[in-house]
């Protein structure tokens, strides 16, 4: 019998969830010392008015629960919004679909020509597994010129823990490679059999032991909005707001926008910013007068 790698991750989701709670937080009483964390399978299944034996089988990932056992089990395990729409997502899989080559993704011309239009406003698109599938030249001047890494290697993820001036430019470092994994996690939910997802992971897993716990941890995020501070080698200390839009024509295609308040320290940084990168075009194409 051949295993559903959707089952067997939403197993592993709720195991690392339970993991996560006190007996105390779910109206429990502790009693005798624990060998492990968290709340017990069997406490897990008291609370949600089933045999041990059935939730066991679940997070075995040998059954395929109902949405209505579901929604018990994530009111227990006190999912957030993110949280059981993940759980949802890998439970409403039946059957896996295998990425192939074909399934790689292209940005179109006019989401090009859009990213170009933003002279004073960096910005990329990044699809499934965090590749980065495009960007404009302010982007290019905050990061690096992602032309320049060959398109395997250009994954947000990857870059992160691969080149040591992610470390640098990030100032909160730890909380964005946190957040990036989350939602690499939340969106492989679409595709768990993903083989260049797997590649990734191992990969990452076998120079990266920071890596490997928070993958373990199976902390799942959507895409939204917030605030990062960078350190910028040329402009120096920014605060940037970033937000998320989604592609139209490919729902797995984000389009990531940096902006700063007008009139903030960030904002003059991010136009002085727009200013040298292009001057340095100007100075490789040879048309500095």
């Amino acid at each position: 019998m051949n295993r559903n790698p959707h089952l067997d991750e939403l197993g592993e989701f709720l195991k690392a969830r339970r993991a996560e709670l006190s007996p105390s937080e779910v109206g429990l009483r502790g009693g005798q010392r624990r060998r492990v964390r968290g709340l017990r399978r069997e406490e897990v299944a008291l609370l949600a008015a089933i045999s041990t034996e059935y939730y066991a089988r679940i997070e075995q990932g040998r059954l395929q629960a109902s949405a209505p056992l579901l929604n018990e089990i994530a009111q227990v395990l006190r999912l957030n919004e993110d949280q059981r729409l993940y759980l949802f997502e890998l439970a409403a899989k039946g059957t896996v679909r295998a990425l192939t080559s074909g399934d790689r993704q292209q940005v179109d011309t006019q989401l090009q020509r859009m990213l170009d239009d933003l002279t004073a406003t960096p910005a990329f698109v990044i699809g499934r597994r965090t590749d980065i599938l495009a960007w404009n030249q302010l982007a290019a001047a905050l990061w690096t010129d992602f032309g320049r890494i060959s398109e395997q290697e250009r994954v947000f993820v990857r870059l992160l823990f691969t080149e040591p001036w992610m470390r640098e430019l990030y100032a909160d470092w730890e909380e964005v490679t946190r957040l990036a994994i989350a939602q690499l996690r939340m969106e492989s939910a679409r595709y768990p059999g993903d083989r260049r997802l797997t590649a990734l992971v191992e990969e990452l897993s076998a120079r990266d032991a920071q890596f490997r716990r928070w993958w373990t941890d199976h902390d799942v995020a959507m895409r939204g909005k917030g605030t990062k501070k960078l350190r910028h080698p040329v402009v120096g200390e920014l605060t940037l707001d970033w937000d998320t839009l989604t592609c139209a024509t490919d729902l797995e295609q984000h389009i990531i926008i940096w902006t700063a308040a007008p009139g903030s320290a960030s904002y003059d940084g991010l136009r002085l910013l727009a200013s040298w990168a292009a001057d340095q075009e100007r100075t490789a194409s040879g048309t500095i007068t």
